[in-house]
């Protein structure tokens, strides 16, 4: 209960000074790193309130959720959310400097590891996504490279749960459709028999940003290999439009071309560590270049963030897309440290689209209604489009606050500052299961087929995939 229990920090008190009544919304000024950070403070507080994990008697790490019926779609969040949430309140801290929340973010960080340290708690294994579990293991590789403050040393270190994840996904690639990961990590699993973008997306990500920070090679070949699948199997074309994915039960033929901001943005931030780490080549200049030039057009009409897939009609959008735009902010900015070149393209629409997502800032739900809750669409200004939640709270605050990455610290390498202590064998306590995680039980898969038994309806409405009750695309 620590973060309620002291004072607002700086950031908040600056911020709630500018609402002059109830439906006043967020005073931004982009000129003024003062301004952005009282509006990231303001956003990451109401952010906050939403989760209830570090209360008495409550599970650290878990949001409200998950929903009891897949076609209820705002009625809780998925165990990856609350993942991906803890790795925006360390870019949170990064770029304000503000460390009111760095112990509840740790404690979630650290509750949720499993009993091999790589992020495949047993309570999850229902539902456990190549993709969920990669979602925790990029947080925790943004704790290692920004320098976030260390777990106790008899406690998991961040470079060290990264690793896990990462060997524990790798001997999950098998030859169906030439290579890849499935997108669930069990077969028993509903959408086990789907290979897609996000969940190799989120393996070559923490690839690339692993060799950066190690300097080990193994890393890179993994994620070279990785690029060269998603590509051979038509997921992300010539042009760098990232597709959904396929079924492998037809050979990964047609592939599913619907698109989601974060898929762009997963490979572009891997994309760009490679850049990194190749010194520059021309092979992933050309690759890095590709992916924003794709971003741009696909998903900032107008030059301002926009979710394609549901925006039209926010009440259309899952759970998870309504966060998607947060990682799409959030890992574009964060490319431009690895890649500077991208640079100019990028702040131009991180600009034009925090000033809209500021305006958006005016909600009054009757869960929080205190006239200033973000909704998604922000090419709508001030009029508010009726949704509010974690995922729209995120993205305000991703957005706003990645306009101050020019003058962010660089992130930190092993041979530069970094002092997350790894293990390069974690995650690879027993080996006949993969992450050591325990045999699948009867129980385990009574609970699996109750999944695909509410999936098959949903299967039939349309935005199947991302409709799914095991969550992301």
């Amino acid at each position: 209960m620590a973060w309620l229990a002291i004072p607002r920090p700086l950031a908040l008190l600056l911020a709630t000074s500018l609402f002059g009544n109830a439906r006043a919304v967020i005073n931004l000024d982009l000129t003024s790193t003062e301004s952005i950070i009282a509006a990231a403070g303001t956003i990451a507080y109401d952010m906050m309130t939403y989760y209830k994990g570090n209360l008495s008697g409550q599970t650290p790490g878990l949001l409200p959720g998950p929903p009891p019926n897949p076609q209820i779609t705002n009625a809780g969040y998925f165990w990856w959310e609350a993942g991906a949430m803890f790795g925006s309140m360390i870019d949170y801290w990064y770029y304000t400097g503000d460390s009111t929340y760095n112990d509840v973010v740790s404690q979630g960080l650290l509750f949720q590891t499993g009993p091999d340290n790589d992020y495949l708690p047993q309570n999850q294994t229902n539902g456990m996504g190549n993709d969920d579990q990669g979602f925790w293991g990029m947080s925790a590789m943004t704790a290692a490279e920004l320098g976030f403050p260390n777990p106790p040393a008899n406690q998991p270190q961040w470079l060290a749960l990264a690793q896990g994840v990462y060997n524990t996904q790798l001997p999950r690639f098998d030859n169906i459709c030439g290579g890849g990961l499935h997108w669930q990590a069990y077969s028993v699993l509903n959408g086990y028999n789907y290979k897609n973008s996000i969940a190799n997306g989120c393996f070559f990500n923490i690839a690339s940003r692993l060799a950066v920070y190690t300097g080990n090679n193994s890393y890179a070949v993994n994620a070279e290999s990785t690029w060269d699948w998603i590509t051979n199997v038509g997921f992300i074309d010539p042009n760098y439009n990232v597709y959904d994915g396929a079924s492998t039960t037809t050979n990964c033929t047609p592939v599913n071309k619907q698109e989601y901001s974060y898929n762009t943005a997963v490979w572009l931030l891997g994309a760009a560590h490679m850049y990194n780490y190749t010194n520059g080549s021309q092979i992933w200049h050309d690759r890095v270049d590709g992916l924003v030039t794709a971003a741009i057009n696909n998903f900032f009409p107008n030059g301002i963030a926009y979710e394609k897939i549901c925006e039209a009609v926010p009440s259309k959008c899952s759970i998870d897309m309504l966060s998607f735009k947060a990682y799409l902010t959030r890992w574009m900015a964060a490319a431009t440290k690895q890649a500077p070149f991208i640079y100019d393209r990028v702040k131009a629409v991180l600009e034009k689209s925090a000033t809209a997502a500021a305006l958006q800032c005016n909600g009054s739900p009757a869960d929080h209604p205190n006239g200033r809750m973000c909704g998604l669409s922000w090419s709508m200004g001030t009029t508010w489009d009726g949704t509010s939640g974690v995922g729209q709270q995120m993205a305000a605050m991703e957005v706003i606050q990645s306009n101050l990455i020019q003058q962010a610290k660089a992130p930190l390498t092993s041979n530069t500052g970094g002092t997350s202590k790894g293990n390069p064998t974690a995650g690879q306590g027993d080996t006949t299961n993969p992450g050591g995680v325990k045999p699948i039980t009867t129980a385990d898969r009574a609970g699996a087929g109750i999944l695909t038994a509410l999936v098959a309806a949903v299967v039939l409405s349309g935005l199947a995939w991302v409709s799914m009750p095991e969550k992301t695309s």
